[in-house]
């Protein structure tokens, strides 16, 4: 079998395949499927310093090769988190990843501060987020609010620290440097992209949010594209998401830049998806004679 271990930012997984936020919950219910130590990590459902309900429905809807959601960050708050279900999935024998969002500095650097003194692995900084009104993206589309939150938030962070970008912006490139400048120690990318359905039969959106964040198998050549120009402008780790369904497109993102990968909406459809692509991944390695999975991050070979 190849070395399937990768190194983020000093964070040893046994595997690139990450459940990504938002998508798995806090891994309770997947936990049914298979034990969440075949994970490489878990990156948890995005937290905010109190509870939240998220946005009224109709809130998901179905869309060619995605799904456009706008449910808003419900979750059950910080303290919550770290009181209820961290002790359970600190014993899953995998990377635990708290991803936060907020609507001000002062959010990000208390949960900061509280996941610091608790047993979560990583840190997620969550600014590109598309469904929530205040708050979240406001932080992620531009070089010097990208700036502006990762060195408020450094500080106060004394796990690895990623910074989530969005994909809504002009230059992810310089987006990320931003991030790398003031201490991110990797950034994980690409979030969801804005999008809108309408009913034609009512003429309303279809959500109630009215925009909402598109996900899926339609958005992985943007994700890869954009992965490949971080890749470019970047030394800190990325950890590559967007669309990927199955362990082509895994090897494609990591050959493209990716340390790591995040999977996410795939997981609806089958959640054996990891587990799958895991196995893909090792199969493609040892039918090459590539000896670790590390060999394929950032080998694109660009046509001059």
């Amino acid at each position: 079998m190849a070395d399937l271990r990768v190194n983020v930012a000093g964070v040893k997984f046994q595997n690139p395949l990450i459940a990504a936020s938002g998508t798995f919950g806090f891994g309770e219910e997947y936990s049914e499927f298979y034990p969440l130590s075949k994970l490489g990590g878990i990156s948890c459902k995005g937290i905010t310093p109190k509870k939240r309900d998220g946005n009224p429905p109709p809130r998901i809807a179905e869309t060619p090769s995605g799904i456009l959601n706008a449910v808003g960050l419900q979750n059950p708050g910080v303290d919550y988190f770290i009181k209820e279900e961290l002790p359970r999935l600190s014993k899953q024998g995998t990377v635990i990843i708290a991803n936060v969002a907020g609507n001000t500095y002062e959010d990000y650097c208390e949960m900061a501060e509280k996941l610091s003194n608790s047993e979560v692995d990583m840190i997620e900084l969550n600014i590109s987020c598309p469904n929530v009104k205040a708050g979240g993206v406001q932080f992620g589309t531009s070089c010097e609010s990208v700036a502006a939150i990762t060195k408020a938030v450094r500080p106060y962070c004394k796990k690895p620290l990623i910074v989530k970008l969005s994909p809504n912006v002009t230059d992810i490139a310089s987006i990320a440097k931003s991030a790398e400048s003031e201490g991110a120690d990797a950034v994980s990318l690409i979030n969801t992209i804005t999008g809108m359905r309408i009913d034609i039969n009512t003429r309303r959106p279809i959500i109630k949010n009215n925009t909402g964040g598109l996900s899926g198998a339609a958005i992985f050549p943007v994700a890869v594209r954009m992965v490949w120009q971080v890749a470019n402008a970047v030394k800190i780790p990325i950890i590559g998401m967007g669309g990927i369904s199955t362990w082509k497109d895994a090897v494609e993102m990591l050959i493209a830049g990716a340390t790591a990968l995040q999977i996410g909406t795939v997981l609806f459809s089958d959640p054996y998806a990891p587990i799958k692509i895991n196995d893909g991944i090792n199969a493609f390695l040892e039918k090459n004679g590539i000896k670790s999975v590390s060999e394929l991050t950032g080998s694109i070979r660009i046509w001059e």
